[in-house]
């Protein structure tokens, strides 16, 4: 494109909108005028928009022609109605509010988004026929100050075009200032109510729920919040679903088999009054029963709920709802309406004939739902709302006698008014709730009970409050329904959320051996301290148990047992041998260390006692040393008598003078050498690294062992080597020995003595350190005894058996005999 044609082409622009501009655009309604059912003069227009019957059969438009008025079914907000034009009149008689200034109405009755916004446009207009022509830019003095209504979320989103203040659109979406920079209500934002329900479900411990809702904004914007709220509180959704009262007959058989199907029993309903009534009468016919409603205030208080085949299924039902109000004089004032004061309302017609028998009879007669203000909680934010209306056109014409135009501060000055005294910043008012109780009033009849309380601006675990009203759950039930994926877990358990599910359904594992729980759906098990142990079911830690071998377990008892009988007859061996000392037996075996041996051998066996019982320092400390030198000085003894034997045979060959050489000075000292060698290891090793009391918690993880910790490990193994080192030595000699004469010595019993008892500690060896516990020290006894036995009954038997029962033997000549 050359310059020149870009040059055309601009001036072309620009005359085309001079010419446009020319001439100022005209107004006009291309389809017919929307009369107001309900209308008074006044030099100032409140409108109304409200669904005197609501409910209609599912239309699809076919976009060929302008689509007609749909006709709707159920009687319902006239009551709202009547309300707005009680407040214009009482207005209008307070000389405190507009005075000087009249309110007039303009109400329209219709139900149906598209015919709500009919009615929106008509307000917004002001046009009074088809015919009128309006420059676009100018003011209509018949266009209203602002409209009340409408009931529904969605028309409401739809008619947001004027400063509109509504009654019972909840929906939280209306509370964007940005999309919606003129809309107030005097009903709480679902943004609240959700909340509150999540906590409602919260306080009686139901974690596993259904949500269903309307596929309109009031629904799914009301039901995404619950979920999002109800996640925050902990709790899961089972299945979340939504339909509309004219659905096909198919979408609802779906949400009943989703229903049917489910585990859980408690449901979440956000919906209006036609959707739960459609499907409570489809769960009635398919007889599925169990299921506790949790309402949304679109239809917990509605009256109409009685109509719906299977609505007793609804009983026990609970909810939140706007809380109750009176207004003074508004009864009298619904009894007194009748045709002649709106003559050109068919609706009013049609409902006077429908309530009475003919039109002279009067409203006050007839029992009916118009009449009722037994509970306005709606019906009060209608009048709460034109009163705010009042308020702020008031504040603003104050505003205009002292600064100027009216018309220049409309706009503004309402929307800060009404703010500064009804709402907050999202044009919000208070959220304030009563909990309400479907209950059975009479047959057929329901009753709502009020049976707590819940205020958002209270600190969050105040918020909600009960009464102490007796509820009644579903069906009349006087039992808190239970709603869970999964039972709780016990304390001594854990909670393991199941592999693609949601983390209300989940396993409970038991605590692993050590570690505990005590609390209820814990999510982890805590490790028990390093001396605690779970106890049995998991839910404490306990001190371990501590493992010593006591004098009052029956292992215990028998080797005290055994210890204290070996030590008796050791030392009823010595008496016997006492009495017998001048005897030949006696003096033949040197009666000295005889005497010794016999000594030695009763504290081997008595200090076995103090490997039993609780280890303590000294304990410790004295069982291994006091081991070691008793069996070092009892060794020395049978070494000694060994070492006699061998020397004594030499002796009696022609020309020995061996015994010179080890007579008992000399007896008497290799034993006190051979004992202080031993004494010198022990205390070496109790002033190096003594033994000490040691809590072993290694070889087992549920109890501790306690136990003597050798210390010096090579100190043990010196000590018990000493030991060793002196037996086989004693069991060579003595094995050397074997052949003397058999009357003359007793070499062969010292040999076998010897053999018992190296076979003994050398079985010890491995058992020892392959023993856990408590057993170790048995062990440890264990070969004490038995050694000690080995060499009582070896060395002493034999001798023992000549005195008592052999006497004729116990002479010289046998002594001294050989054998051939």
């Amino acid at each position: 494109m050359t310059t020149a044609q870009a040059a055309m082409l601009l001036f072309k622009t620009l005359l085309m909108v001079l010419l446009t501009q020319a001439e100022e655009p005209i107004c006009r309604l291309q389809s017919h005028v929307e009369q107001p059912e309900l209308q008074a003069d006044g030099e100032l227009i409140i409108g109304g928009i409200f669904s005197f019957r609501t409910g209609q059969d599912g239309y699809i438009d076919s976009f060929q022609s302008m689509p007609e008025a749909r006709p709707c079914k159920d009687f319902r907000e006239f009551q709202f109605a009547q309300t707005m034009i009680f407040a214009v009149g009482e207005i209008n008689k307070n000389p405190n509010i507009l005075p000087g200034v009249s309110l007039g109405y303009k109400i329209y009755n219709n139900c149906g988004s598209m015919d709500i916004l009919r009615s929106a446009l008509a307000l917004v207009s002001g046009h009074e026929s088809s015919n009128t022509r309006i420059m676009c830019n100018s003011y209509n003095p018949r266009t209203v100050q602002a409209i009340i209504g409408h009931s529904g979320s969605t028309p409401t989103i739809v008619c947001c075009v004027l400063k509109q203040i509504s009654h019972f659109a909840t929906c939280a979406c209306l509370s964007s200032r940005k999309e919606f920079p003129s809309f107030f209500r005097t009903i709480p934002s679902d943004y609240y109510q959700s909340r509150a329900l999540a906590h409602l479900v919260k306080h009686f411990g139901w974690t596993w729920v259904g949500v269903l809702s309307n596929a309109n904004d009031y629904g799914l914007n009301g039901i995404a919040m619950f979920i999002t709220a109800a996640r925050a509180e902990g709790i899961c959704i089972e299945y979340s679903a939504d339909f509309e009262s004219t659905s096909p007959h198919q979408e609802i058989l779906r949400i009943v088999d989703i229903i049917k199907n489910s585990t859980s029993k408690v449901i979440i309903a956000f919906m209006s009054h036609r959707e739960i009534k459609v499907l409570v009468e489809v769960l009635h016919k398919q007889s599925v029963t169990g299921l506790q409603w949790i309402g949304s205030d679109a239809w917990i208080t509605d009256n109409s709920l009685t109509d719906s085949l299977g609505h007793t299924s609804l009983i026990g039902s609970i909810g939140f709802t706007v809380p109750k109000a009176k207004i003074p004089g508004l009864g009298h004032f619904l009894q007194e309406v009748s045709p002649s004061q709106f003559p050109n309302s068919m609706f009013i017609k049609t409902f006077w004939e429908s309530r009475t028998c003919n039109g002279a009879e009067h409203l006050k007669d007839v029992e009916n739902l118009f009449t009722d203000v037994s509970d306005l909680s709606f019906t009060n934010n209608v009048y709460k709302a034109v009163y705010a209306v009042a308020h702020a056109l008031h504040n603003l014409l104050l505003c205009v006698q002292s600064n100027g135009s009216f018309s220049n501060y409309l706009r503004n000055l309402i929307l800060i008014c009404i703010f500064v005294v009804f709402f907050d910043k999202n044009g919000d008012s208070p959220a304030r709730y009563e909990l309400i109780n479907l209950q059975r009033a009479s047959e057929g009849t329901m009753k709502a009970a009020t049976i707590g309380y819940y205020d958002a601006s209270l600190p969050k675990g105040q918020q909600l409050t009960m009464n102490g009203i007796q509820i009644v759950w579903k069906e009349g039930s006087k039992m808190v329904p239970v709603s869970m994926c999964s039972e709780s877990c016990p304390p001594g358990t854990r909670k393991a959320v199941q592999k693609g599910k949601p983390v209300c359904c989940f396993d409970c594992i038991p605590c692993a051996p050590g570690e505990m729980s005590n609390s209820t759906d814990s999510l982890n098990c805590l490790k028990c301290p390093l001396q605690y142990w779970s106890n049995t079911k998991g839910d404490a830690c306990i001190p371990k148990e501590v493992e010593f071998l006591s004098y009052e377990e029956k292992m215990g008892i028998v080797l005290v047992l055994f210890s204290l009988v070996g030590a008796f007859f050791t030392i009823l061996t010595k008496f016997i041998f006492y009495c017998f000392r001048n005897t030949p037996i006696v003096r033949a075996n040197n009666s000295e260390l005889s005497f010794l041996l016999l000594f030695s051998l009763t504290l081997c066996f008595l200090c076995s006692l103090t490997f039993i019982g609780r280890p303590s320092e000294w304990s410790c400390m004295l069982r291994h040393t006091a081991f070691g030198i008793t069996f070092v000085l009892c060794i020395s003894c049978v070494l000694g008598k060994t070492i006699v034997v061998l020397i004594a045979f030499r002796a009696t060959l022609p020309g020995s003078n061996v015994m010179k050489w080890f007579g008992p000075p000399q007896q008497r000292l290799s034993v006190l050498a051979f004992t202080l060698i031993q004494v010198l290891i022990c205390v070496l090793w109790l002033i190096i690294s003594p033994p000490f009391p040691y809590m072993n918690m290694d070889y087992y993880q549920e109890k501790i062992i306690l136990e003597c910790k050798l210390g010096s490990s090579f100190g043990f193994w010196v000590v018990l080597g000493y030991i060793g080192l002196l037996a086989s030595l004693c069991f060579i000699l003595a094995f050397l020995a074997r052949k003397l004469p058999d009357n003359f010595n007793e070499a062969k019993f010292i040999t076998f003595s010897m053999l018992i008892f190296c076979s003994v500690w050398i079985a010890f060896i491995p058992s020892y350190i392959s023993s856990p516990g408590k057993f170790t020290v048995a062990v440890e006894i264990f070969a004490i005894l038995a050694s000690s036995y080995g060499l009582l009954f070896c060395i002493f038997i034999p001798k023992c058996y000549v005195i008592l029962l052999r006497p004729e033997m116990n002479t010289k000549k046998q002594v001294m005999g050989k054998t051939k």
